[in-house]
């Protein structure tokens, strides 16, 4: 390996550049596809992908069993060669640490542990909660900061403490939409710590202040056009990165919105490509009847018609 080859393998974030928040398969009843969700995830690993977060928000995870959880990740590891991290998460502590052991057991590589929705707590209840997660596992821990969706902010000082004490809380999944706090974040936490984009739109944002890579939703079907994009930036072609962001940006647009709120367009895409995926699980979805049709003219934008 030359210098420079060493160089680049040292600067290579912990979990890679671009992971896949991969969807969870259903089968036509609603049961859980573990064929395919194998299947989807060696698709996505072949596409470029250097990771897979299972059970996630883009995952179900909501309506998913602990059961269903750890059979997921027991079929998915024993299928790919990527990091694959397990969501782990819930509002209630103790159950969030009893699937952070589960997740440990059933061979995880990492626990993607997401803020406690619907019940608010404050900042001091938020690191004991996070704390009491990571001190149950020896994996390394990523944070999931997605306030639209819980309800709550882990503000920049509890995610300090929490990378400043608690060793194994590594990174986090921001999708809280605010660059300039991320730039706060990243100029701030001890090095080790890796902050990655959780929402495509901003992703070139987030980079462009010290976010490592993204864990994507475009990138079930757009994993090459996002790779360009993060190796773009990272090699010093920003001219390349914005064009390449540029042309991910109806993909953006799809993916989730007031009227489809995601995962419904990705499974509606992979529907359109052929892959395991099925219907939501209620209450996501229906399925608009004209999705599909939409799916087919993202994928005519990049040139895959």
């Amino acid at each position: 390996m030359g210098v420079r080859d060493e160089e680049e393998a040292e600067m290579e974030p912990r979990f890679g550049r671009v992971i896949t928040a991969m969807i969870t398969p259903f089968a036509a009843n609603g049961s859980l596809d573990l064929d395919g969700a194998v299947e989807l995830a060696r698709w996505l690993v072949e596409q470029g992908n250097d990771g897979l977060v299972l059970a996630g928000t883009t995952g179900e995870s909501p309506t998913l069993t602990h059961d269903e959880q750890i059979a997921l990740v027991e079929a998915v590891v024993g299928a790919v060669d990527c990091h694959v991290i397990a969501g782990a998460g819930s509002n209630d502590t103790a159950a969030a640490v009893e699937l952070t052991e589960r997740c440990t057991a059933a061979g995880a590589d990492a626990i993607l542990t997401v803020t406690p929705y619907y019940n608010r707590p404050s900042q001091l209840g938020l690191f004991h909660h996070f704390r009491a997660v990571a001190e149950t596992t020896t994996l390394p821990v990523m944070l999931y900061d997605i306030p639209i969706r819980s309800g709550r902010k882990i503000d920049t000082a509890t995610i300090l403490r929490l990378a400043d004490e608690v060793q194994n809380v590594v990174a986090v999944k921001d999708a809280a939409g605010d660059v300039s706090e991320t730039a706060r974040l990243v100029a701030a936490v001890p090095e080790g710590f890796e902050v990655y984009s959780g929402e495509d739109a901003l992703t070139l944002s987030l980079l462009a202040v010290g976010a490592v890579g993204v864990v994507s939703v475009a990138s079930h079907w757009a994993t090459p056009e996002t790779v360009a994009m993060v190796d773009a930036f990272f090699s010093g072609d920003v001219a390349g990165a914005t064009a390449a962001n540029q042309r991910l940006i109806p993909s953006w647009e799809f993916e989730s919105g007031d009227l489809n709120p995601n995962p419904i367009p990705t499974k509606a895409m992979m529907k359109v490509l052929g892959l395991p995926g099925g219907d939501c699980r209620p209450p996501m979805g229906p399925e608009p009847d004209d999705l599909q049709d939409l799916a087919r003219r993202i994928l005519v934008g990049l040139g895959r018609g």
